[in-house]
């Protein structure tokens, strides 16, 4: 899909060398892999329910195949909105200048799982990911009450876009 439509490309470009360059500059399978997992937060965006984007900041974890899953409260907006409609983006990007921007979107739709023993698998994987406060032993039973209150939200990759401009070695 083209973004601009039917626009007219700019003056001294051309969609092949436009083409050639998005190759360039994105992420290996292995480096979408280990962005992923070194990064902190991922903005996760669904649809409300008059179709505007819904966008939230969230922890989450990573499975070796793209998986993302992470942990809401059951009754929560974006609970409701991905039960209403599952497509969703996920989004982790760092950088400040140009030239070290990165990024991965993910485009995907979102299951939503209310078994708590499942909930407590991706809650005690959150926990030791962001190494929260308080003892690792114990924990999951801890946490087993507000597990009961919670859904895990995962998305199976089925578009990613990703792109890394240090890769353009200094050219724009």
């Amino acid at each position: 899909m083209h973004l601009l439509g039917s626009c007219p490309e700019p003056a001294g470009r051309t969609k092949g060398r436009d083409m050639q360059r998005r190759k360039t500059i994105a992420l290996t399978p292995e480096e979408q892999w280990r962005f992923l997992e070194e990064s902190h937060t991922i903005i996760l965006t669904g649809n409300d329910r008059r179709g505007y984007p819904h966008s939230v900041a969230m922890w989450y974890v990573a499975d070796r195949d793209g998986t993302v899953a992470m942990t809401t409260f059951a009754k929560s907006q974006k609970a409701v909105n991905l039960r209403r409609d599952p497509r969703c983006a996920l989004l982790v990007e760092s950088g400040r200048t140009y030239l070290e921007l990165k990024g991965l979107l993910i485009r995907g739709r979102a299951t939503l799982d209310d078994d708590v023993e499942h909930v407590l698998d991706v809650l005690e994987r959150v926990h030791a990911k962001y190494d929260t406060p308080g003892p690792a032993e114990g924990l999951r039973e801890a946490m087993r009450g507000q597990a009961g209150k919670r859904v895990v939200i995962r998305v199976r990759p089925e578009r990613v876009s990703s792109w890394d401009h240090a890769k353009l070695g200094g050219a724009y």
